[in-house]
């Protein structure tokens, strides 16, 4: 099996087992190892009393790049610190795309960073994740 093929199977396995990812109306764009590339459109209850999103929505499209991105190897993985930075206001049917890229791999640690971007390719927000690398393999 590919790499490619690999974290296709565990994203796979994650995603169909994540309700709250579905319900965001993630689309999945691109699995690979190391990466993530993931698409969803803004909705009316995704929205905060300025009429702007909520920060949780970018930061939850943001958390599931990291997710996917950092389980994609076959080891399972979970995030121990992250951060975000909102850079753009983002309002009612934005089209957002996360990009989760890896920027180190150890045994035990990852390093991540998340570009999101709105359909006028403008940066809304810029996320930074840690994962720590537990022992166990996914199942696929």
């Amino acid at each position: 099996m590919t790499k490619k093929e690999l974290a296709t199977k565990v994203v796979d396995k994650m995603y169909f087992n994540d309700p709250f990812s579905l319900w965001l109306g993630i689309e999945r764009i691109e699995d690979d190892a190391g990466r993530s590339t993931l698409r969803m459109t803004v909705r009316k209850e995704m929205l905060n009393g300025f009429g702007t999103a909520h920060g949780g929505i970018t930061f939850s499209l943001a958390d599931s790049a990291l997710a996917f991105a950092s389980n994609s190897h076959g080891r399972q993985a979970v995030s121990i610190e992250t951060s975000i930075s909102h850079t753009v206001k983002v309002k009612e049917g934005d089209v957002l795309t996360a990009i989760a890229e890896e920027e180190n791999l150890s045994h035990k640690i990852g390093n991540y960073r998340v570009v999101v971007k709105n359909q006028h390719d403008m940066v809304v927000a810029l996320f930074k994740g840690i994962v720590y690398r537990t022992s166990r393999d996914w199942e696929v």
